[in-house]
């Protein structure tokens, strides 16, 4: 399975290329730049690099996932229909707890869960000055690894990236709103102080109804900086963070409901639906009022850069990260679900509160010559977080303390790695160049926890240790145009904490576990060329990434909308992903693409509950699922097409998204998926002639989302159960039609 012959088979696909508004067409932003910018990390094409402007051109409130939705192999998803409250993503199939991002090199995916909320950071797009997607493995980060992608993540100046002289102040103020009661407002400013101090700050709020029902999200974010910017030495002190609250909208609904068949209500939300009955006897729904989820967040940053000579540098950054919040809901459950010493059930209202604390320090030295760059580095993290459950409402006859405590337990982890990387240009002429990359790190991983697990009550005292080497390398050859890289990589990376707590049993008698997870390893082959001219630009890349104990997502999820996982011995995803952008015109191009690939499972056994029909829920036995299937969420195909049109001051996109179909569950059940669908979105932009310099620069925006008004979803669940009829038991979160959002930026 590990031959590269095997590989060799993948299907020819296509992917997308990043929009870059330059008059080169090139795959990623500024390729020749990359080298010089990142001179030991290897130049590839299995990446996507972006600038502010080209982040956030479409920027009208949902959080980052949507933003990257014509980044190859990359598909969004969202509990409230909009992409504003929480979203997430997955690459090449990968779901969001395993894709490594960094910011300004420090890890943001939190410790345990091992994914990033975006919801708690709102429109911190809008202070970033470049992110790099980069699919597959990728170079030695901060955190854990990227076992479907990394994203590498700066903050700072954004003129600078743009290239604009950073000796002026600036201030921007952007307005926007839209259908569902959506708005968001965004106040930032890039101030140039004496003495070559500079200074940024932004503030943005934003709210919006959800497009399902009581999916509400009232958000803001702040981010500022402070940095001397001396000729050798530059010093950075960031901080920044924010605060959601959220109506919960990951219960799902049924099929019908989803698609809008039989005129179903598509903004239909479950989530802490109850019956209530009156005097007369007569029943009603009701919905509590407060199914929310509360969490706010902040972050502080110090960094160091010093210049010794041309070639050697050395930078330093040390970090802390405090997040404290809760959700809570209202519930029929058994008693014995908060602990308490009977079966029967009951209404209760309860909460799951979190309080945490991360910090560290990351290091790196850098010596760049001619034919050789060299880095070498390390980080060391350190994490504490509490989780805890109090019941404050029940609807029986029993009498409970105030704010009853059902459930606490504690976490720690030690995160540390060294690594050292380097990149030989063996060839290095004016139009040619060869270079050979290599990247060596070691990673070290402690995770304890002790008190009682959530999930059933029970005591789960928990120390494990990981001890990895994640071996990189890789060859580039440049000539005229041309690229073609190849590169080899394995990545370890350790179970998170739902990874224990929904699988492990622990026997307090004789202090032995069953169900602990396995790490999972990565074994990544690439290989891809690409051409640039100035008015074209082709590109394929091939992929074959096989693992060893993949924790694939069931389709299952726990009580607070994570999914669940469990290992899985042999599995493989395999594909390619082609580039194509053309300059039709001087105010036209076209960017596109399409990924095909093969996400398999061999050797899969799962059991399946039977039942006669959805009302009785009589038990009938069980079926059994043996043999190679399809990984659960791993479209087959995903496919972007971006058509740019700027004229005078006028600029149109037209953006369109495929996904094909998706299993919701790993037995490759026709019915337990989600249907495969497209959308359109457009966005105006129009810049205001005003020839006064000294005037502001006004820009007036329209983003008209899903506009041939699809009916569609994105995200869902299966539960390990079939029915007579050979039906299942799904979920699905059904997505916005075709919405409206317009505002303008005012920039002075």
């Amino acid at each position: 399975m590990k031959k590269f012959s095997f590989f060799l088979s993948a299907t020819l696909a296509a992917s997308v290329v990043a929009h870059a508004q330059t008059d080169t067409i090139t795959l990623t932003r500024q390729l020749d730049e990359v080298i010089i910018n990142a001179p030991v990390a290897q130049v590839t094409n299995n990446h996507t690099e972006l600038a502010n402007e080209q982040l956030n051109q479409s920027n009208m409130g949902q959080n980052l996932p949507f933003l990257l939705s014509a980044t190859p192999a990359l598909v969004a998803t969202s509990d409230d229909g909009l992409g504003v409250g929480y979203t997430y993503f997955r690459i090449r199939g990968t779901d969001h707890t395993r894709i490594n991002m960094t910011l300004n090199d420090v890890s943001l995916n939190d410790s345990e869960s091992q994914t990033v909320f975006w919801v708690n950071m709102t429109d911190m797009a809008s202070s970033m000055s470049s992110l790099n997607v980069q699919r597959g493995v990728g170079t030695s980060t901060n955190g854990s690894a990227s076992f479907g992608a990394s994203i590498n993540m700066e903050t700072g100046n954004q003129c600078r990236e743009l290239g604009a002289e950073d000796t002026v102040s600036h201030y921007t103020l952007s307005f926007n709103g839209g259908m569902y009661n959506t708005f968001r407002e965004m106040v930032n400013a890039h101030i140039v102080l004496p003495n070559q101090w500079r200074a940024n700050a932004r503030f943005s709020k934003v709210n919006s109804d959800g497009f399902l029902y009581r999916t509400a999200s009232d958000l803001y974010s702040y981010y500022g900086d402070l940095g001397w910017y001396g000729a050798k030495t530059e010093v950075v002190g960031r901080f920044f963070g924010g605060s959601e609250k959220t109506g919960m909208g990951w219960d799902g609904v049924d099929y019908n409901t989803a698609y809008g068949i039989d005129g179903a209500d598509r903004r239909y939300n479950p989530a802490g639906e109850y019956t209530t009955t009156a005097a007369d006897g007569s029943d009603s729904t009701a919905y509590y009022p407060n199914q929310t989820d509360n969490y706010a967040q902040q972050h502080a940053q110090l960094s160091v850069l010093h210049r010794f000579t041309p070639q050697w540098s050395l930078s330093a950054t040390v970090h802390y990260t405090h997040g404290a919040g809760y959700y809570e809901q209202y519930k029929r459950k058994k008693l014995s679900y908060w602990g308490l010493p009977y079966s029967h059930k009951a209404y209760g209202m309860y909460r799951k509160q979190l309080d945490n604390h991360f910090f560290g320090g990351v290091v790196a030295a850098k010596y760049i010559s001619e034919p050789v760059d060299v880095q070498f580095g390390g980080a060391a993290n350190y994490y504490m977080g509490d989780h805890f459950g109090t019941l404050h409402y029940l609807e029986d006859s029993l009498i409970l303390p105030i704010n009853y405590e059902y459930y606490r337990n504690d976490a720690k982890k030690t995160d540390a790695n060294v690594y050292a990387k380097a990149n030989w240009r063996i060839i290095n002429r004016a139009q040619e160049q060869l270079s050979l990359y290599a990247d060596l790190q070691y990673r070290y991983v402690r995770y304890e926890r002790n008190g009682m697990n959530d999930e059933d009550m029970t005591d789960l005292p928990l120390e494990v240790n990981f001890h990895f080497f994640n071996p990189k390398a890789g060859l580039t050859y440049q000539n005229r145009g041309h690229l073609l890289a190849a590169s080899f990589a394995i990545a370890n990376r350790e179970p998170s904490r739902n990874n224990y707590k929904e699988n492990v049993l622990y026997d307090a008698s004789t202090g032995e576990y069953t169900g602990l997870p396995h790490a999972e390893c990565l074994y990544d082959y690439e290989l891809g060329y690409t051409y640039s001219h100035p008015r074209f630009a082709i590109g394929a890349n091939l992929y074959f990434m096989d693992y060893d104990n993949q924790l694939v997502l069931t389709g299952e999820y726990n009580d607070m909308g994570a999914y669940k996982t469990k290992n899985v011995k042999d599995s493989y995803r395999m594909g390619a992903e082609l580039t194509a952008g053309v300059k039709i015109l001087d105010w036209l191009r076209w960017d596109a693409n399409i990924v095909a690939s093969r996400n398999k499972i061999l050797n899969y056994h799962q059991y399946i509950d039977l039942y006669d029909d959805q009302d009785n829920w009589n038990w009938l036995g069980q079926d059994s699922v043996v043999g190679t299937t399809t990984i659960a969420f791993s479209p087959t195909i995903t496919a972007s097409s971006l058509f740019t049109f700027d004229v005078a001051g006028f600029t149109a996109t037209v953006q369109t998204n495929v996904v094909s179909k998706q299993y919701l569950d790993n037995t490759e059940d026709e019915n337990a998926m989600l249907r495969a669908y497209s959308t359109t979105n457009l966005n105006l932009q129009y810049l205001l002639p005003i020839a006064n310099s000294q005037w502001p620069t006004i820009r007036l925006l329209c983003q008209i989302n899903n506009i041939f008004n699809a009916k569609y979803a994105n995200n869902g669940g299966a539960e390990a159960s079939k029915f007579m009829d050979s039906s299942r038991c799904c979920w699905y979160y059904a997505q916005a039609g075709i919405n409206v959002h317009a505002g303008f930026s005012v920039t002075f």
